[in-house]
């Protein structure tokens, strides 16, 4: 603890983001670069290493968030990354793309701002990645066991790292002709930039991980053929069985769902098309769901040149303070939060009739109206309660030239042939069910990540992939040597 009375000389400051105007007009990331650095130290001095941190609790990987923030704050840099990597694959993704639960459990939050767990974090990993503290790692001697992962998403890509440090040969089979999973197609450059996942990637290669692109278990190659060519499987496809909205008028042109939309706009960033054929641009667009994957859809549409955005949030407008008796201190609280991309939409005035930035909230779809081609122009909806029954009086039409549907997903897909192929047991939510030790009913096949636990953030995925890593390491050599942060049954702190 460098500074006893930080927390209470220091305010909290983040990460400044770049003016509206300028960054809806390019990709690239929306935080200043470099605006960390003049700022992170006195920020990780509000530190309290308060005698029982429940940052850790709230964290699933249990990052030694008090140790590196000490260690940040006297400008040790590379024993900050030893201790941030040695709990975290991917710093930098999580820094930027975690929500961070570590901080509604800062003991600090309890009467004033977090600290700025996040920005810390990311300011580490980039310092690492600047000044060489993240070199690869290969093992010193190989074991001769041989692992596949199905699926390059973070959970995959962690279990993969984890495995192939702990000297086993392991094949991260991907569907894509990229690696990434959605943090290559689904997460928009202007929240992380595909740079950080390369540098990611090249270092796996080195340390000796094997990439097999556009191969799509199931269909490309058997799982079954797979299964008997490798000592064990693991399966972390991702939930990517997407919810419909059953409503009338879904047939109707015009309407998509957010991970048909999204990829397009990426690939247009990877160069592989000049233009998306799902464009928002001079449309009016309204994105039916009030979650990250809405709020990415918002940000891409305003890039685009949208001639207005909505976005439908079904629950209520949620307050600025934490609600005490519902969610208390430590656990993650629903309250309002500007996300940037919110903040564009409402600083351009994107959408009028919006209850806040670009949201309407309490808000309920209806049904589509079409015109004489076929093509959605018009979305009906309705005010809810708190338990989402239709408001008599409040229905009302939105101009709707393009519908995106960002409603969450409800497991794997079940398209490719994979599950029935290898026979795994599903829950009735419709996840891959485990026991335990992450095991499947199929001997030597391991579930994890969104395909096991459903939807779920980033950390839990980065999480999941080291502890079924650490059962995959188990079952090969019967020690277990690999950290397990987390077991399948594990879930965030509610009340």
């Amino acid at each position: 603890m460098a500074d006893p009375k930080g927390f209470m000389t220091t305010p909290r400051q983040e990460w400044p983001r770049r003016p509206v105007e300028e960054r809806v007009r390019d990709w690239h990331e929306v935080y200043v670069p470099g605006g960390l650095l003049p700022i992170i130290s006195k920020q990780a001095d509000r530190c309290m290493d308060c005698g029982v941190p429940f940052c850790h609790e709230a964290c699933p990987l249990g990052n030694l968030i008090p140790e590196w923030n000490d260690l940040v704050s006297r400008e040790d840099w590379r024993a900050a990354a030893d201790r941030l990597h040695a709990t975290n694959n991917f710093p930098e993704f999580t820094g930027r793309l975690c929500p961070a639960p570590c901080e509604a459990g800062c003991v600090l939050a309890i009467n004033q701002p977090a600290v700025t767990i996040k920005n810390v974090e990311c300011a580490i990993a980039d310092r690492a990645w600047e000044e060489g503290f993240a070199p690869p790692r290969p093992p010193d001697r190989l074991s001769g066991r041989t692992v596949a992962v199905v699926g390059s998403g973070p959970t995959g890509l962690a279990a993969a790292q984890q495995l192939t440090r702990a000297g086993h040969t392991v094949a991260l089979y991907e569907r894509d002709d990229r690696l990434g999973g959605l943090m290559r197609y689904g997460i928009p450059a202007f929240k992380m930039e595909k740079h950080h996942l390369e540098r990611r990637l090249e270092q796996m290669l080195a340390e000796g991980t094997k990439f097999r692109t556009s191969t799509e278990v199931g269909r490309d190659v058997g799982a079954g053929e797979l299964r008997a060519r490798y000592d064990a499987v693991v399966i972390a496809t991702g939930a990517t069985a997407w919810r419909e909205l059953p409503v009338p008028g879904r047939e109707l042109a015009g309407i998509h769902q957010a991970m048909e939309y999204l990829p397009l706009a990426n690939r247009v960033g990877e160069g592989d098309v000049e233009t998306s054929p799902v464009s928002a641009a001079g449309r009016h667009v309204v994105i039916v769901g009030g979650g990250d994957t809405g709020a990415d859809c918002l940000g891409t549409a305003v890039r685009q040149g949208a001639a207005s955005v909505t976005q439908l949030d079904i629950y209520a407008l949620p307050g600025a303070e934490r609600d005490e008796d519902l969610e208390p201190w430590p656990t993650y609280p629903k309250i309002y939060r500007l996300s940037p991309a919110h903040q564009e939409a409402g600083d351009l005035g994107t959408a009028p009739v919006a209850d806040a930035d670009a949201r309407l909230f309490a808000a309920s779809t209806l049904r589509f109206a079409g015109d004489a081609d076929g093509h959605v122009h018009e979305l009906h909806l309705t005010e809810v309660d708190a338990a989402r029954r239709p408001l008599p009086g409040t229905e009302r039409t939105l101009p709707a030239d393009l519908v995106l549907l960002a409603l969450g997903f409800s497991g794997p897909s079940q398209e490719d042939g994979l599950i029935d192929q290898l026979g795994l047991r599903l829950t009735p939510r419709g996840t891959i069910a485990r026991d335990p030790a992450f095991a499947t009913n199929v001997p030597g096949v391991f579930a994890a990540g969104d395909a096991a636990r459903g939807q779920s953030l980033i950390v839990w995925a980065i999480a999941e992939g080291r502890a079924v890593a650490a059962a995959v390491d188990h079952h090969l050599t019967g020690v277990w040597s690999l950290p397990s942060p987390i077991g399948p049954y594990d879930r965030p702190m509610r009340v």
